[in-house]
């Protein structure tokens, strides 16, 4: 049995797994991987934890959520060091063999030698980072509330970010809202809180177009940002950080977020690193080692050049795709299939400066604001869909929208409100009752047997509508003898598809369409309203339910004019979980989700997850 083992659980490590399971599922190989924690961690919303927007547990995916129902055995362990020619890695208490290894142990911060940063400043570039930001912030508007020394008061007011890249942008915009929230708490004059960027380059977000950076600036600028740019640091304490060209910015809170570099371990492994790849690990067109053939690197270990000659950049989209790429090509010497050559396909960068605002240039299209935003939520959902289904992205929704902040507006409090679905179990029993009677009543007129509707439009006078009606019974029935019955009594025992309001487009359709084909419809009604019933008093699939009984219901309003307004209203407040209470979709639709990852990862159906 072939051996494979992953070393790191970041973007990299992640997808590199899951498409070692994915090509080698039905192989006699083992799968590992190993990482110190036992879950994934969204290091690119590390700054929502730090600035308060969302609570830590919307950063996490639990390793077990990723790799359910996949052949990957996950290890939690710390690896110190890796015999490359012995084929092991060895732990604290623990040794493990492979034949194969993908080397993914991310970065951490580079400090650049500057004095006193490391011992004095706030990283952000672990959970551990991030609640250690969110709580220090807290404490210094706590102590700011009670200091009576006006100097002092502005040591603990001044929160600064140093770096301004994506991630030191992304960090301040999360202080500017999260700054408005602390100050009503803790009754302090907004005009009071400086909010710093110092950076080293000529400007921020330097890998942008100068208008989108613009943008960036000025929202800033709009809410109260100072951007030093030009402004490298020199020296950090404990009260100050001083800037090269001699000014001194008091501050208790310096979060650095100025650089990174490979990390420490892979530093030390003894691996041969690229020469100008800050640490990075030499690796030909197959992201594999030049020094060992079955070890791959992967994500930022990995100092991977593109055709081009320009080394990829450190990007989650760079980590991802290096991953698979690994994956495929051990799946391919296993398989003593040729290395397929790694062509990452990167379609750009999203920065968000906070929840209501971004900038982004995304496959050649720039955009910003509400766009951009929305955007940067959907290339999230994507990747976690992508590594832990339905359930996760259901997370993140609630995480991002639903979670109750104290600066949401009016119309979020009041669409966050949480309420028990059982008190809709009511409301959807009567629905489905209503549905099921609709159905039944069809069912005892002869809806199954005989034609029952007709189009017949508004006519002015009795001898009309005799004629008319004449005329309707002759187009929907379909032999001799229904004319001659229907003709007289068309009126009063079919139904009438076209009322006084109904639009000419919806006549048309009537008359052309549906009335023709009068007894496919009506049986198709009929069923549909026999389902409805069963679904709503069942609690089965009660979202798509409500759809169709919306449908419905807008049908019969352009059709025969019946206002039953009430059935569209319950219909829309069904749509909300009313199956989950007292109902068949407590049970289905979380098997559905299991179901659908089971899918996903085996192209299979197990009916007893």
């Amino acid at each position: 049995m072939k051996r494979v083992v992953v070393l790191g659980a970041g973007y990299a490590g992640v997808d590199a797994a899951l498409t070692l399971h994915k090509k080698l599922k039905n192989d006699d190989v083992s799968i590992s991987i190993i990482d110190k924690n036992n879950r994934h961690t969204l290091l690119t919303e590390l700054h929502e934890v730090a600035g308060n927007r969302v609570d830590e547990e919307s950063v996490k995916i639990y390793l077990d959520e990723i790799f359910k129902y996949t052949k990957v055995n996950i290890i939690q362990d710390e690896i110190t060091s890796i015999d490359f020619d012995g084929q092991t890695l060895t732990s604290e208490n623990n040794t493990y063999t492979y034949d194969y290894l993908v080397v993914g142990c991310g970065s951490e911060p580079a400090f650049f030698g500057i004095e006193g940063m490391q011992e004095n400043s706030f990283t952000l570039w672990s959970l551990e980072d991030a609640k250690k930001i969110n709580k220090h912030i807290r404490t210094m508007f706590q102590l700011a509330s009670k200091e009576q020394n006006i100097e002092r008061r502005k040591e603990y007011l001044t929160l600064v970010v140093g770096g301004g890249g994506f991630t030191g942008i992304e960090m301040v915009g999360e202080l500017i809202q999260w700054r408005d929230v602390l100050c009503k708490e803790y009754n302090i004059s907004k005009n009071e809180v400086r909010l710093v960027v110092v950076e080293a380059m000529d400007k921020i977000l330097a890998v942008y177009p100068q208008d989108l950076i613009d943008k960036a600036m000025n929202y800033l600028k709009i809410n109260g940002v100072e951007v030093m740019t030009n402004s490298p640091v020199t020296k950090v304490t404990s009260d100050r950080l001083e800037i090269k060209d001699g000014r001194i910015v008091p501050t208790n809170t310096l979060i650095w977020t100025g650089g990174v570099k490979v990390s420490s371990f892979v530093e030390k492994i003894g691996l041969p690193p690229a020469e100008r790849g800050r640490g990075r690990i030499a690796v030909n067109e197959y992201t594999q080692s030049t020094a060992y053939p079955n070890v791959f690197l992967i994500g930022d270990n990995s100092f991977f050049t593109e055709e081009d000659g320009k080394p990829l950049p450190l990007l989650v989209e760079s980590a991802i795709q290096t991953g698979k790429s690994a994956g495929k090509n051990i799946a391919n010497l296993i398989h003593n299939k040729p290395l397929e050559t790694c062509k990452p396909k990167l379609h750009g960068t999203m920065v968000s400066i906070g929840r209501k605002y971004a900038v982004a240039e995304t496959m050649g299209m720039k955009t910003s604001g509400l766009m951009a935003m929305f955007i940067k939520h959907l290339v999230n959902i994507h990747y976690q869909f992508e590594v832990a289904g339905f359930e996760q992205v259901i997370r993140y929704l609630k995480h991002q929208f639903v979670h109750k902040r104290k600066d949401d507006n009016m119309i979020k409090k009041h669409l966050t409100t949480e309420t028990f679905t059982f008190w809709m179990v009511i409301m959807r029993m009567y629905l489905g009752y209503m549905w099921l009677m609709q159905g039944i009543h069809k069912y005892n007129d002869g809806w199954l047997s005989k034609v029952s509707i007709y189009a017949q439009k508004a006519a002015a006078t009795a001898a009309d509508a005799t004629a008319a009606a004449s005329t309707a019974a002759a187009e929907v029935t379909t032999s001799a003898s229904q004319v001659a019955e229907g003709a007289a009594g068309a009126v009063a025992q079919g139904m009438n598809l076209i009322g006084q309001n109904t639009p000419a487009w919806y006549a048309w359709i009537c008359e052309t369409i549906i009335v023709p084909n009068a007894m496919f419809f009506q049986t198709m009604i009929v069923l549909t309203e026999f389902g409805l019933g069963i679904a709503f008093l069942t609690g089965t699939f009660t979202f798509i339910a409500a759809i169709v009984s919306i449908g419905m219901n807008i049908n019969f309003l352009l059709s025969t004019g019946l206002y039953d307004y009430w059935y569209i209203v319950t219909s829309i407040a069904c749509l909300g979980g009313a199956g989950r209470a007292f109902g068949l979709d407590h049970y289905i639709m979380p098997w559905l989700m299991k179901n659908w990852r089971h899918f996903v990862r085996n192209k299979s159906i197990k009916a007893n997850l």
